[in-house]
């Protein structure tokens, strides 16, 4: 049988000392607002209960004084695309947006039309506040919906309703067209019909976006210390199947491990992270990837709300940098690309990592010879197998 790709297995010295850039990858911006009304059991996140008054406007202008301790690193770059992600971005007023949003624009440039992603709790929905966020430029929502189901909405300790959800997604597709609604699946006690009831009352909605999760119990989460009762492993897998399969005949592709969308309604910001692009993080927790001519540094932001408004008052608001090293990048390349139900280009590789394909020929051709692996030459792709178990795959990039 032959090898995925058709290269040596390197020895140390093809490999570079380190990343050697001759363009740099699309740039997106990602926006942390840390704040919930209430933290979900299952939430891993970095979000917080809001306890007291909002200072959005403290919060906004410490955003805008951490993107400018970020300008010099990106200068003359442009941005493709933002997100306002959290938490619960849907806390902040539309005045405040259009501050942050405006405030953006005024330090970076964003390209014409360029996608502007703000995260929704239904639960927070305010028609005229929806109209306020389109006004001042944002042109696609998320909305947290999770299921239509109000006996899961409670198991999964929601703070709306199945009638908040449904005058939310109405709204937002009359408001801004561009919308996505996040589900989830394998709930509590969740049957294959009370599932399929979910699925058709979102496409019922007929946004361009759905992403379907599986409910996971992570750690440092209330679910994990006190696990409800989820559908198995093999049910939770008949789930996913079904999801595929109803999607796709409404005419959704699964683009993305997580992820369907009508033909052109992929969230162009998400794909920018699937193809290992840069994208700079603000807010509290914000995480960041930003190549340089010769390195690719990764950033995180000061956690809790508080430190991260004192760090930024004093212009240090990361708490970490640090440069990925060689040795990392193939691992942290297909952490990304292989999420992809299309797979990337084989030139993708060397484009964003800066170091020739040749240094993982190994990994590629154990995976292609588990099955995990397709072995077209010219395309990085998981099989269905693959994708399947998709932490084993990904696994065999580790120190590559």
């Amino acid at each position: 049988m032959s090898a995925v790709i058709p290269v040596a297995i390197p020895s140390p010295r093809l490999a570079a000392a380190h990343p050697v850039f001759t363009a740099l990858p699309p740039l997106a911006l990602y926006v942390h607002v840390p704040w919930c009304v209430k933290k979900c059991p299952y939430c891993d996140f970095n979000s917080h209960e809001l306890r007291g008054e909002l200072q959005e406007d403290a919060y906004v202008n410490a955003l805008l004084a951490d993107l400018e301790t970020t300008l010099p690193s990106i200068w003359g770059r442009k941005v493709h695309a933002i997100f306002i992600g959290g938490g619960t971005p849907s806390l902040l007023s539309e005045r405040a947006i259009d501050a942050l949003l405006a405030g953006i624009r005024a330090r970076i440039t964003v390209i014409p039309g360029a996608e502007v992603t703000l995260e929704a709790n239904p639960g927070t929905f305010e028609r005229a506040r929806f109209a306020g966020y389109f006004a001042a430029g944002v042109n696609r929502v998320s909305l947290g919906v999770q299921s239509f189901d109000p006996a899961k909405l409670q198991a999964l300790g929601r703070i709306h309703n199945a009638h908040d959800a449904r005058r939310a997604a109405e709204a937002a597709m009359m408001i801004f067209g561009n919308v996505n609604l996040d589900l989830m699946f394998a709930l509590p006690g969740q049957t294959m019909d009370e599932l399929d009831a979910d699925l058709a009352a979102a496409l019922a909605f007929g946004t361009p976006h759905l992403s379907l999760y599986q409910l996971t119990l992570e750690p440092n989460t209330l679910f994990h210390r006190y696990p409800p009762a989820l559908p198995d492993a093999d049910v939770a897998a008949d789930m996913q199947d079904h999801v595929e399969a109803r999607l796709a005949a409404a005419g959704y592709m699964r683009y993305e491990v997580s992820a369907y969308a009508q033909p052109g309604g992929e969230c162009a910001h998400n794909l920018n992270y699937w193809r290992f692009g840069d994208y700079v993080g603000i807010g509290a927790g914000a995480h960041g990837k930003l190549s340089f001519a010769d390195r690719i540094e990764r950033t995180v932001r000061y956690k809790q709300p508080t430190q991260y408004l004192a760090q930024v008052a004093v212009g240090t608001p990361m708490i970490e940098t640090r440069t990925v090293g060689v040795e990392d990048l193939g691992f942290e390349f297909m952490l990304n690309a292989l999420r992809l139900t299309a797979g990337v280009p084989t030139t993708l590789f060397a484009e964003r990592c800066g170091v020739p394909l040749a240094t993982i020929a190994a990994p590629l051709a154990e995976a292609a010879t588990r099955g995990l692996l397709d072995r077209d030459p010219t395309m990085i792709r998981a099989t269905p197998l693959g994708r399947r178990f998709l932490n084993d795959l990904t696994e065999l990039f580790l120190a590559a």
